[in-house]
């Protein structure tokens, strides 16, 4: 029989290494783009904005923000945030993280319905990514039927948090996609420019299907002590 870290090591450890390739894999990928520059020397910003005007969103800013790969779109402010590195740069990776981000901005105005699921989840995972594991452990060295009934509560939030990391794929595959069109059919990348940037755009998908991973392993892991603490 497993100890508790092996246990825990065998549901975690292939989740962490898959995590861990997906970020080595965006990052290496956005380096090695960042360094060739588009034909038409578009900037991130540009590229943003560009494909909010085409698809009528002139009313959505596009601002810097700090950090590397920060890049979001915010619909609660509609602001399109882009660091520094997407930004100011005329890279191909810039592009497809701009064109993106902007893909969310879309999602937005045509309510895009994961994106909606995705946004009504996020106070209750904003709760349970803290509170979960808390309530659980409470709960698992409670004695009786009100321990039992807290730790099903904490993986119960676990829960949420792993289906908001599965409806977040659709959204983020969806937005890459668009992306990928607004490129093309822009002619802000033309011929072989557009591996480039889907190359960036395809590695950066492997970290939500890491993430899905991991929530749904560490989801697993809590349901499995709790399982095999009643067959005791």
């Amino acid at each position: 029989m497993l100890g508790g870290w092996g246990l825990y090591l065998l549901f975690s450890l292939p989740a962490l290494i898959l995590g861990l390739w997906a970020q080595w894999k965006v990052q290496s990928a956005f380096r090695r783009f960042s360094q060739v520059r588009t034909l038409r020397g578009v900037t991130g910003a540009q590229v943003a904005r560009w494909v909010l005007d085409s698809n009528g969103l002139y009313d959505v800013a596009v601002e810097r923000v700090g950090g590397f790969l920060s890049d979001h779109y915010d619909p609660s402010k509609r602001v399109l945030r882009l660091s520094p590195d997407v930004f100011d740069s005329p890279s191909l990776a810039a592009a497809g993280v701009a064109a993106h981000e902007a893909g969310h901005a879309i999602q937005h105005k045509l309510a895009y319905a994961p994106l909606q699921l995705r946004s009504a989840m996020v106070p209750t995972v904003q709760i349970g990514s803290w509170m979960g594991p808390i309530i659980f452990m409470i709960g698992f060295f409670m004695q009786g039927a009100l321990g039992n009934t807290l730790a099903w509560i904490g993986v119960g939030l676990f829960a949420a948090i792993a289906l908001f990391a599965l409806v977040t794929l659709p959204v983020e595959f969806d937005a890459s996609r668009r992306a990928k069109q607004q490129l093309v059919a822009s002619g802000i990348l033309v011929g072989n420019e557009v591996r480039g940037a889907n190359a960036v755009l395809d590695a950066a998908a492997l970290t939500y299907v890491a993430g899905a991973v991991q929530a749904i392993s560490t989801l697993l892991y809590y349901m499995f002590l709790l399982v095999a603490r009643r067959d005791e």
